[in-house]
C-alpha cells in the first residue's frame, strides 16, 4: 500500500515554520512498510486544499492530513475532507467534553469557536488527542482512507504512535526496519569509498550514507514480514560495517549522539572534563551540557578569545603567540595543558581557529581550526581546514572536537600509541 502527505499551512510555504511533520510521518510509514510517493504542502485555502485531496485520493492508498484542525476560520482541513466525502459534520459529544475539560484543567473557559473543533464528520473513526483540543479522525471512502492529524507536533507525535500506527499496521504484511550506523572522524567521501562495494552489491537490506556535521551516519534498511526477520537481514551488514570502520563507529543506537557518546566515555572512565575554547565560543561545552547526568565529570570551563586571555588564564607563552600564532598546533597544545591544570582536569580540550568572514590569510585562510587533547598529560593535537560560513565553521570544529576527544580517551585505555600527531 501507498501513502501521501498532505501538510496544511501557510506558514510552511512561508517558510515561518520547518516542516518537521512531513520528516517524522514519512519515517514512520517507512517503518510500517508503506511506500510514500509523494508529499504536498498546501496553503489555508479552501480551493486549493480540496484540489490537492482530490488528487491524493485518486492515486494514493492512504492519505495522511496534518494541519488546519484548529478553531479558527483559516483552519479548513476538516470542512474540505468531509464535503468531498460526503460526510456531513456533526457534534461529538465525547470529543466536546474532552474540550471542556481541557479548558477546564487550565483554569480557563473555552471562546465558542473552540466547539468547531467538536463538529466531526458522520461516520469517522475519532482520534483521542490527549495533549490538544483538536481530535483527530479517520475517514474510510471508496477511493482512499484520509487520516486527520493535528499540526503541533507534540500533539500529531503521540495521536500517530497511539492511534494511528497500530491502525496502519494492520493494513500491510510488510515492514521496513532500519539500522543507523553513527561514525565520526571519516569524511563523507572517504566512508562512501569504502562501502563502494557493499551499496554496488545491495538488494536487501540496502545501505546508504548520509553526511552530517563532522559524523557520516550509514542507514542500513531490509524490508521483510515481521521486524524480527528484518532484523536477522540487517545484523549481518552492521557487523561487516563495523568491521571496516571499528573505533570510528560511535554508536549503532537511534537516539545516540556523538556528544553522548563522549559522555558516556568520561563516566564510565570517571574522568573530568574542561575546555578552552576560542573561535567555538563556548558551543563545545554547549553541547555536552546536553547531555543528562554530565554535571558529575564536567565542572567547568573557559572562553578565551583574545591572546591576553590565552596568556593570563591558560598560561599560552608570549613567544608561542608571536613565532606560532593564536591559532596553531603549538597554541591549542598549550591552551590544553593550561586548562587541564587550571581546573585539575583529568581531560582537557582545547580549541582555536578562523571562524571568518575576515581574519584570513593566504598561510591562515579561514576556516583553519586547530584542535587539542590532553588526557591525564598525554597530548594529541590536530588541524583542520572547514569551509562554510562562520556558524558552519564554528559547528564543524566542535563536532571534530568531541570525535578527537572520544579517539584519544579510547586510545589512552586501550595502550595505543598515544601523543602523536593527527
Amino acid at each position: 500500500m501507498n501513502v501521501e502527505l498532505v501538510c496544511v499551512g501557510t506558514e510552511l510555504l512561508l517558510g515561518s515554520i520547518v516542516n518537521t511533520n512531513a520528516a517524522y510521518l514519512a519515517e514512520k510509514c517507512a517503518g510500517l512498510g508503506l511506500s510514500c510517493y509523494f508529499q504536498t504542502v498546501v496553503g489555508d485555502n479552501g480551493e486549493r486544499l480540496a484540489g490537492v485531496l482530490r488528487t491524493a485520493m485518486e492515486r494514493s492508498d492512504i492519505v495522511i492530513m496534518c494541519g488546519g484542525l484548529g478553531p479558527t476560520e483559516d483552519d479548513l482541513t476538516k470542512e474540505t475532507a468531509a464535503a468531498l466525502c460526503g460526510r456531513p459534520l456533526r457534534l461529538h459529544e465525547p470529543s466536546k467534553k474532552a474540550i471542556e475539560k481541557f479548558f477546564a484543567h487550565r483554569g480557563t473557559e473555552p471562546t465558542d469557536n473552540n466547539w468547531k473543533q467538536a463538529m466531526l464528520p458522520e461516520g469517522c473513526t475519532v482520534l483521542e488527542n490527549r495533549n490538544g483540543t483538536a481530535p483527530g479522525i479517520i475517514l474510510e471512502t471508496e477511493k482512499a482512507r484520509l487520516i486527520l492529524l493535528p499540526g503541533p507536533p507534540g500533539e500529531l507525535q503521540p495521536m500517530f504512535q497511539e492511534s494511528v500506527a497500530p491502525y496502519l499496521a494492520a493494513l500491510t504484511s510488510q515492514v521496513i526496519s532500519s539500522q543507523t550506523v553513527k561514525i565520526c572522524g571519516v569524511g563523507e567521501s572517504k566512508a562512501e569509498t569504502m562501502v563502494k562495494d557493499m551499496i554496488g552489491s545491495q538488494t536487501n537490506p540496502t545501505i546508504a550514507t548520509y553526511a552530517k556535521t563532522g559524523e557520516v551516519h550509514i542507514r542500513v534498511t531490509a524490508n521483510a514480514e515481521d521486524r524480527k526477520t528484518a532484523a536477522k537481514l540487517i545484523k549481518p551488514v552492521v557487523k561487516e560495517l563495523k568491521s571496516r570502520f571499528g573505533n570510528h563507529i560511535y554508536t549503532t543506537e537511534e537516539d545516540v549522539t556523538l556528544e553522548k557518546s563522549v559522555a558516556d566515555l568520561l563516566l564510565a572512565n570517571g574522568l573530568t572534563v574542561t575546555f578552552a575554547e576560542s573561535c567555538t565560543g563556548g558551543l563545545l561545552s554547549a553541547r555536552l551540557v546536553n547531555v543528562p547526568g554530565i554535571s558529575e565529570v564536567y565542572k567547568s570551563s573557559v572562553v578565551t578569545y583574545s591572546n591576553k586571555a590565552k596568556r593570563r588564564l591558560l598560561g599560552v607563552k608570549k613567544s608561542t603567540l608571536q613565532k606560532y600564532g593564536a591559532v596553531s598546533e603549538k597554541a591549542a597544545e598549550e591552551m590544553a595543558k593550561g586548562a587541564a591544570a587550571m581546573y585539575k582536569a583529568d581531560v582537557a580540550v582545547a580549541v582555536t581557529g578562523i571562524a571568518g568572514p575576515d581574519g584570513g590569510t593566504e598561510e591562515k585562510p579561514v576556516g583553519l581550526v586547530c584542535i587539542a587533547c590532553n588526557v591525564k598529560g598525554k597530548s594529541a593535537v590536530k588541524e583542520c581546514r572547514f569551509s562554510g560560513n562562520r556558524g558552519q565553521v564554528r559547528e564543524a570544529a566542535v563536532s571534530a572536537a568531541l570525535a578527537l576527544m572520544r579517539r584519544c580517551i579510547l586510545e589512552y585505555y586501550s595502550k595505543v600509541t598515544f601523543g602523536k600527531k593527527e
